[in-house]
């Protein structure tokens, strides 16, 4: 039986991110993947390949918008064809997260990981055969999956959730994509800018509730103009899946029938079968694991991390939290804390990013904002280039003038993000809205859209 430091069960971002620490730490790893090739979903099913399929897309839309392209945009690109693109980035990322575990001699395991005891865990090997390992600390990094109602028969062709969309072989002339959260607003994106026919079903009263009130209202105007119909408030009563459709009963009697149904609809913690609950770690109805503030579950040597413990379910967050997770196992404490506010990127067309509190939370905290505001279509890089969509919005204290949240909506949102965070997440005094007044910009670019909010804003204190 094969003894080891530490077992990671799982290669997505959560995983590699703890492996790679307690490698570095002089530890001896393995990690366990359940499927061929290293990655996890993040890389297979999940952020790799559907954001691939974006950019795509964007360019595409971006040609076809450009006057002097438009001749060479007549032609519809498929649905296939755009997936091969995606395969392509989806190998170039798996030579280099293997390169990752062979460089730091990290083992990698291929089978189905079980716990036999608290330090054992028995493996049904990718090749057939049944093999034990050993380890003192373990770190459960399994991922998530689309959750699947037992009434609805996804085995039919036409019934698809977000891993098996990628595996169309023919581009949908309409397509029912049931739950409008972030998978759900990025495949209708996706497809509507391919020429389907889109009907986005959402079970509540608005599109993403989480972001900032006017930036979810400027994605649901922008879905609708390019077509998307939205219903809220619309939840499923039987899915029917037929030779050439799929027909959608709601329970408001609504009937609705495409050629294929997305069910982007919730999802589930993979936990299934891995002895959890003999250890006395219980997860939810979701499969979810639940863990404290060092990533450790009920049994303290055993740590989770990533989508397997839910929100906020981001790849970028589930690297951090392997990283701070190894690094409590190694050090017994944290090296450095976790960003307070974690970022949000919503690639629907045109894109979305968040960080720190909206005006609604704000407002219900009572607490003394302003906002400044910079619309894209003043800014002389969004004009150059076409994409005049969307706006920056940052909201800061109105004594301190402490940065409080920044919004944006557009193209590169989630890259323009990423400067006010910087400065957002500063010990005070330098956590302000004069920053981005008393620095020079490179011009014409779309950072200068936080000189242009800031003076905007600090303007409404007059």
């Amino acid at each position: 039986m094969l003894q080891y430091d530490v077992i990671v069960v799982g290669s997505g971002p959560g995983g590699e991110g703890a492996a790679m620490k307690c490698a570095k730490a002089g530890r001896r790893v393995a990690v366990i993947e359940a499927y061929g090739q290293v990655g996890g979903g993040c890389t297979h099913w999940g952020t790799i390949p559907s954001k691939a399929l974006r950019q795509v897309i964007s360019s595409l839309r971006e040609i076809r918008e450009s006057p002097q392209f438009h001749e060479a945009a007549e032609g519809r690109a498929s649905f296939p064809s755009l997936l091969r693109t995606a395969e392509g980035v989806i190998r170039r990322q798996v030579t280099m997260r293997q390169d990752f575990y062979d460089r730091n001699g990290v083992e990698v395991i291929h089978g189905r990981a079980r716990f036999v005891d608290a330090n054992t865990m028995e493996v049904a090997l990718s090749n057939g055969g049944r093999e034990r390992f050993q380890a003192t600390q373990f770190v459960i990094a399994t991922g998530s999956r689309p959750y699947h109602p037992p009434e609805v028969d996804f085995s039919h062709p036409r019934i698809h959730d977000s891993d098996s969309i990628l595996s169309l072989t023919d581009t949908p002339e309409s397509i029912t994509i049931y739950g409008a959260g972030v998978i759900g607003c990025e495949y209708a994106s996706i497809f509507r800018n391919l020429g389907c026919k889109v009907n986005l079903i959402n079970t509540r009263d608005r599109l993403l509730s989480f972001l900032d009130d006017e930036i979810v209202d400027a994605l649901a105007y922008h879905l609708r103009e390019q077509g998307v119909l939205v219903r809220h408030n619309e939840e499923s009563a039987r899915v029917q899946g037929e030779d050439g459709a799929v027909v959608m009963e709601l329970k408001s009697n609504k009937r609705i029938k495409t050629d294929y149904l997305l069910w982007a609809n919730g999802r589930q913690g993979n936990t299934d079968d891995m002895g959890l609950e003999a250890l006395g770690i219980e997860p939810d109805k979701r499969g979810a694991i639940k863990v404290n503030e060092n990533y450790q579950t009920a049994v303290p040597h055993i740590y989770a991390v990533g989508d397997v413990i839910g929100w906020p379910s981001l790849a970028s967050a589930a690297y951090d939290q392997g990283r701070h997770a190894a690094a409590h196992l190694v050090d017994g404490n944290y090296q450095s804390e976790l960003a307070r506010d974690i970022p949000t990127g919503i690639y629907t067309l045109p894109e979305i990013s968040s960080l720190g509190r909206t005006e609604r939370e704000l407002t219900e905290a009572r607490v003394p904002y302003e906002v400044g505001h910079s619309l894209f279509r003043s800014l002389a890089r969004a004009q150059i280039t076409g994409q005049t969509t969307g706006m920056l919005k940052i909201l800061f204290h109105r004594e301190t003038l402490e940065v409080l949240g920044i919004h944006c909506f557009g193209a590169q949102a989630s890259e323009i993000i990423h400067i006010g965070q910087a400065i957002m997440l500063q010990p005070a005094p330098h956590n302000t809205i004069r920053y981005f007044v008393n620095t020079t910009f490179n011009y014409p670019t779309m950072a200068e859209a936080y000189r242009v909010a800031a003076l905007n804003g600090l303007n409404r204190l007059d």
